[in-house]
């Protein structure tokens, strides 16, 4: 009875010892880390047309000349906290999706401010800190820090393969849901060729991740995932 207590009790230690180690990195595996496109930080000054977001709380509205709301705008008040997250453009175009995420609060006269704003040049570096990648044929392995994020297959046959130096990056989608109570960041890297002066998002996972701002204004991007479709 003990031999097959033992025995059991062995078992489980190394079936939960596989499931660890099938998410992570393998010893011998080198990755490389990805580039950002973002080359400094944004600076938020009032918007070029003239137009910014004005933020209302009951009878009091306060206008925010410097938010720019040229692509999907989207807001959510999250009562337990009294934040009113907002995100805005910082950048768009073709292929390019990159926002700033406003911490919004208000004061006792119900006037709301920003009490802290998350430059996505900055949220690019933090990443850049943690991601990895490896390039094995047409299979792309992405890593955050030793955990395997995921694999995907290149099926992009008219760029002339993946660049030599730099094949990967990021800062290009780098965007919110503010949909739950608190936010998440979303990004997708982005695949360089030898052809072309153009990111290629094809093949590539959509990335997410709870992010959390303290009392001082510093960010924390928590567990990344891949998003499920």
């Amino acid at each position: 009875m003990r031999m097959e207590r033992k025995y059991l009790f062995s078992l489980s230690i190394l079936l939960a010892l596989g499931l660890m180690l099938a998410g992570c990195k393998p010893a011998n595996v080198n990755t490389k880390t990805m580039d950002g496109t973002l080359d400094e930080p944004f600076s938020p000054d009032e918007t070029m047309d003239g137009c910014g977001v004005m933020v209302k709380n009951g009878s009091v509205s306060t206008i925010f000349p410097h938010i720019r709301h040229t692509r999907e705008v989207q807001s959510k008040y999250n009562a337990k906290t009294g934040d009113l997250w907002l995100t805005s453009s910082a950048m768009e175009g073709t292929g390019v999706r990159v926002e700033w995420l406003h911490q919004i609060r208000f004061g006792e006269n119900k006037t709301a401010y920003v009490k802290t704003q998350v430059n996505p040049y900055d949220v690019q570096q933090a990443l850049l800190q943690r991601l990895g990648y490896t390039i094995e044929g047409e299979t792309i392995t992405l890593y955050d820090g030793a955990k395997l994020l995921a694999t995907v297959t290149n099926t992009v046959e008219d760029m002339g393969g993946f660049d030599d130096e730099h094949p990967l990056w990021i800062g290009e989608q780098l965007y919110y849901d503010v949909s739950g109570d608190a936010p998440k960041l979303i990004f997708v890297p982005g695949v360089k060729f030898t052809t072309g002066l153009v990111l290629i998002y094809d093949d590539m996972p959509e990335l997410s991740a709870p992010i959390t701002i303290d009392e001082n204004g510093s960010f924390t991007i928590h567990e990344i995932g891949v998003v499920e479709n």
